[in-house]
């Protein structure tokens, strides 16, 4: 079968985020699909940028073919992200039959966080009698409306209410990672039968043979840490606004005489005030380090002693989580501290840590106490618990058929 998959966003082990479509056209080539994945040539969510000549640069990678489409710079959330949105989609427009090539696809993934790829999914999909997959990851124009705080009736959040009605009505399936959007689909336009709950998984070999090393940098804090008796509770990943990273500060200044010390491992938007924070209230229990390669992942959580996530309490995440960091924080078989109001939660269902009310500063210190007061054999059981669970539900391997199996339905 041939595949097509857009997003905008899309990477892969050597660009960084998102990983996904990679992993999952990875499965798919293995078992001997041929895979074509879209993606534009900046985004924020990576941490390497490919290297792209005009507007359109072909590349392989481990065997699937990358389309990139020149698009515009940006930081933050305002104009110029929108314009490289619109950058994007109208390049995957001009572009599109040069995109497809020689091997028009069985199937179309629209697949690039916002609908507005819908559009020209669509048409690809009706010119080569493809099946049309929409792939949600959040719910737009929601996520603009309740996390962004844009209005309703913003012209451009218009237009991406107007794209998802259009994909909830137009595609053949619809994938979610969130598990109780089905309601919110139906509403508006999807029809019940075609909705697919497909999380977000992990790749097990990733977790095999011998880990990459930290940065000096890294493995010198976290040793000077352990070697003076803290307790270390650990968070890799993001500094967003929507982490509410201001949670564990407020944490650890409610923990400022037990012997616990708090990694932030990451780089950010929020990361510089988070710092200028932490100097304020003299909270020397709180480390901020610069991001590490994703390889080195495995050996910074193995360092640590319990693990956090955290999200700011948003409507929006009645309809469920599914975030990659969750994923390794359950292979690394560590505690977690969940601080997260959301309608899943994997750390319940799972049994392998602590979940409380998110933005709760008292509840995440309370929880603390409650880890370092179990024995190390009880956080150790906690830990295998959660990396049983992901890997009896959330292998890209079995992720990756299930999606094929919905690609091939008719």
């Amino acid at each position: 079968m041939n595949i097509l998959l857009i997003n905008h966003y899309a990477g892969s082990t050597r660009y960084g985020m998102e990983y996904r479509p990679f992993y999952m056209a990875r499965e798919w080539v293995n078992l001997g699909h041929r895979v074509t994945i879209v993606g534009g040539s900046y985004s924020h969510v990576r941490t390497l940028q490919p290297e792209t000549v005009g507007s359109v640069t072909e590349e392989n990678v481990e065997g699937i073919r990358f389309v990139w489409l020149k698009t515009s710079k940006y930081s933050g959330n305002g104009i110029r992200r929108v314009l490289n949105m619109f950058s994007f989609i109208t390049r995957l427009w001009r572009h599109r039959k040069r995109i497809v090539g020689e091997h028009p696809p069985a199937a179309v993934i629209a697949s690039s966080t916002y609908p507005l790829d819908i559009f020209p999914a669509r048409w690809i999909a009706k010119t080569y009698r493809a099946r049309l997959l929409f792939e949600v990851h959040d719910l737009w124009p929601l996520t603009p409306i309740q996390v962004g705080g844009m209005s309703p009736r913003h012209p451009f959040v218009m237009l991406l209410q107007v794209a998802e009605n259009y994909a909830y009505r137009r595609s053949d399936r619809v994938i979610s990672m969130l598990p109780n959007a089905r309601e919110y689909m139906c509403e508006h336009g999807l029809a019940e039968e075609k909705f697919i709950h497909i999380p977000n998984g992990v790749n097990p070999s990733e977790w095999e043979g011998t880990p990459r090393q930290l940065p000096p940098q890294h493995a010198e804090c976290l040793h000077a840490l352990r070697d003076g008796g803290r307790f270390i509770v650990g968070y890799v990943g993001g500094h967003q606004p929507s982490n509410a990273l201001e949670t564990i500060l407020d944490a650890a200044e409610l923990l400022r005489d037990s012997p616990v010390a708090f990694v932030l491992i990451g780089q950010g938007s929020r990361k510089e005030q988070l710092q200028h924070r932490a100097v304020e209230r003299n909270l020397h229990n709180v480390v901020f380090l610069p991001p590490i390669h994703k390889a080195s992942v495995p050996t910074a959580l193995a360092a640590m002693d319990v693990l956090y996530l955290g999200l700011k309490n948003q409507p929006i995440f009645r309809y469920g989580i599914s975030p990659n960091k969750l994923m390794d924080y359950l292979m690394s078989a560590k505690p977690v501290i969940h601080a997260v109001s959301s309608g899943n939660d994997l750390v319940a269902e799972s049994g392998c840590g602590i979940s409380c009310p998110g933005e709760d500063a008292h509840a995440v210190s309370i929880a603390v106490l409650r880890l370092i007061n179990f024995s190390a054999v009880e956080r150790a059981a906690m830990g295998v618990r959660g990396r049983e669970y992901i890997l009896r539900n959330h292998l890209y391997s079995h992720l990756a058929r299930r999606f094929l199996e919905a690609m091939q339905e008719r």
